[in-house]
């Protein structure tokens, strides 16, 4: 039996009749990091909306678990919950610390998280300031925030994408350790995209390298460092301009 949280088969998405994404076959793992690699342009971004069902495929399938999603049926509601994404540049909402995190609980009814709530913050080192205006935050606060918010939903899988792009050292650190422990102790799957092949390796279990659209090669992080079978994944993690 196939236990993957995700299978992927012959997946497109086109706008304007461009076909800018085309990956003909991919599996994910449940509880397991799985980076996404590759220069800008490269698809990478828009597999994870797919993944996260904000748009649909232009053609192919996604299975989720056991529930297949294509151009004809979206992902139901209780799917849609499952999966969260922090995105580059976090959408804090005009209020509270505490304010933004507890929000998609309400969302859910869930009212008297307040105990959790505090918990998440307490997790991503901002309990101290719980109270204060989101918008007054530093990035590398506002980041965390955003973590926190996805947290606190208790997703099965966590999108990632470019989460520490703009942060100074001692922030990506913080972000790293959070993400690492979330996987490590509470089985969370995660799916990151970066830039950062340093980060790739020292978070992932698995990556792949994305090309126009396409998935080049899938590995263990560790033979996709050091043995890579493409000689695009050669030269890209040797810091050469692969497009």
């Amino acid at each position: 039996m196939n236990h993957a949280i995700y299978r992927v088969s012959d997946l497109t998405k086109a706008y304007a009749g461009r076909t800018i994404l085309q990956v003909d076959e991919l599996q994910i793992e449940p509880s397991e990091i799985f980076a996404l690699i590759g220069p800008s342009g490269a698809g990478k971004s828009t597999l994870l909306r797919l993944l996260n069902f904000l748009e649909p495929p232009t053609s192919g399938t996604i299975n989720f678990e056991d529930v297949e999603i294509n151009p004809l049926h979206d992902a139901p509601l209780d799917i849609r919950r499952r999966v969260t994404t922090v995105f580059q540049r976090p959408m804090l909402l005009d209020m509270s610390v505490i304010e933004n995190v507890h929000y998609g609980l309400r969302l859910r009814s869930r009212r008297d998280a307040h105990q959790h709530v505090q918990a998440v913050l307490d997790q991503v080192g901002l309990s101290h300031l719980a109270h204060m205006p989101a918008r007054t935050l530093s990035g590398g606060e506002a980041q965390r925030v955003a973590l926190a918010r996805a947290m606190v939903i208790e997703p099965d899988v966590l999108l990632l994408d470019e989460p520490t792009a703009n942060l100074d050292p001692y922030n990506i650190t913080q972000i790293e350790e959070i993400v690492s422990r979330l996987n490590h102790q509470q089985g969370t799957t995660c799916i990151l995209v970066t830039h950062n092949i340093f980060q790739a390796r020292r978070l992932a279990t698995r990556v792949a390298l994305m090309l126009d659209g396409r998935v080049i090669e899938v590995s263990e992080v560790n033979e996709f460092f050091e043995a890579p079978q493409d000689p695009r994944t050669a030269a890209f993690v040797r810091g050469e301009m692969v497009y």
